[in-house]
C-alpha cells in the first residue's frame, strides 16, 4: 500500500563525473497530483482545482488557492480535510482534499472552468483584470517603505528558509517579510504559485489577512497569477529573482503594488510602485 506522499522522494541515479560512474541515491523534490474540493452546508460537492503540486502544507495550499480566486474567504470556511471517501484508493486519499464552508458553494463563473493547474503555469487563462475590478481595490502607498538594503537581504533570506531545496535544488519557494526585512514564513512548492498559496492559505487560516506592511519574496518569474494573489491577500510589494509578465506589469501599476524584479545582489529593477522604495 502506497503511504502517504512526502516533500522528497528518493531515487537511484547514476552519476556521471568526467569517465568515472557510480551509481548513488538522490533525493528528488517530489510531485503529486491535489485534487481541491468544496462541500457546501446544504451538502452539495464540487471539484474546482486539480494542482500538481509538492506535497505537505496541503490545507494552506487549497485556502489559498480558495482565497486568492475569490472563492472562499477565511471566515467562509468551516473545516479542511483530506478526503476519506470509500471509493477513493488509498493512495490517492492524501491527494484529495476538501474544504467544508459555512455556506453554500459559490455559484461563480470560476468553477464552471473547472480549473486544471499544473506546476509550471498556474490556472492558465484565469480571471483577467476586469473580474479583478469587481473584487479589489487599489492598495493605499502609506502601508509600507522599504529600505534598498532591506530589499538586498531578501533573496537570501528567503533561500535560508528553503530546506527542501537545500536537499533537492529543484523547489520554488515564496517568503513573507515584514518592512523592515524580517522573515515571517516561508513555503515550498514545485509550482511557483502553489507556494504563494501555501503562504497567502498559512496567512488566512491564521487570521493575518491582509497582509498589509508586508513583502512578498518569491524564487523564479513574476506573473500575472502571482500578482493577483498578492493583491487579493493586500500584499503591497511583491519582489522576485526573475523577471516579471507584462500583465503581472501593468496589474501592479493598476492597483497601486511595488513591483520589484531581477532582484540580485545589491540591484534590481522596480517597475512599480516605485514611491514605496526609499531612495535620495
Amino acid at each position: 500500500m502506497k503511504t502517504r506522499p512526502g516533500p522528497t522522494t528518493r531515487a537511484r541515479i547514476r552519476e556521471l563525473n568526467g569517465s568515472a560512474v557510480r551509481e548513488r541515491r538522490d533525493d528528488l523534490a517530489t510531485e503529486e497530483p491535489l485534487e481541491i474540493r468544496v462541500t457546501g452546508a446544504g451538502g452539495e460537492q464540487r471539484t474546482v482545482a486539480i494542482t500538481m503540486r509538492t506535497p505537505g502544507h496541503d490545507f494552506e495550499l487549497a485556502a489559498g488557492f480558495l482565497h486568492g480566486e475569490g472563492l472562499a474567504g477565511p471566515d467562509d470556511i468551516a473545516s479542511i480535510a483530506y478526503c476519506t471517501d470509500e471509493d477513493l484508493p488509498p493512495e490517492a486519499r492524501y491527494n484529495t482534499v476538501t474544504v467544508r464552508l459555512r455556506g453554500a458553494v459559490p455559484d461563480l463563473p470560476a468553477l464552471e472552468r473547472h480549473f486544471v493547474t499544473s506546476s509550471a503555469c498556474g490556472v492558465c487563462g484565469s480571471a483577467g483584470l476586469d473580474a479583478l475590478r469587481d473584487r479589489c481595490r487599489p492598495l493605499p502607498a502609506d502601508t509600507l517603505r522599504l529600505a534598498p538594503a532591506v530589499l538586498y537581504g531578501l533573496p537570501d533570506a528567503l533561500r535560508r528558509g528553503q530546506g527542501v531545496f537545500g536537499k533537492t535544488g529543484g523547489l520554488h519557494a515564496a517568503g513573507l517579510f515584514t518592512g523592515a526585512g524580517e522573515p515571517v514564513a516561508v513555503r515550498e512548492d514545485v509550482g511557483r504559485h502553489n507556494a504563494v498559496d501555501k503562504l497567502i492559505g498559512w496567512a488566512a487560516l491564521n487570521g493575518r489577512l491582509p497582509l498589509a506592511g508586508h513583502v512578498l519574496m518569491v524564487s523564479g518569474r513574476t506573473s500575472y497569477e502571482i500578482m493577483q494573489k498578492a493583491l487579493a491577500a493586500g500584499l503591497p510589494a511583491v519582489c522576485a529573482v526573475s523577471a516579471p509578465s507584462s500583465l503581472a506589469v501593468e496589474l501592479a501599476r493598476e492597483f497601486g503594488m511595488t513591483l520589484v524584479g531581477f532582484l540580485r545582489g545589491e540591484r534590481c529593477n522596480v517597475y512599480a510602485g516605485e514611491e514605496r522604495i526609499l531612495v535620495e
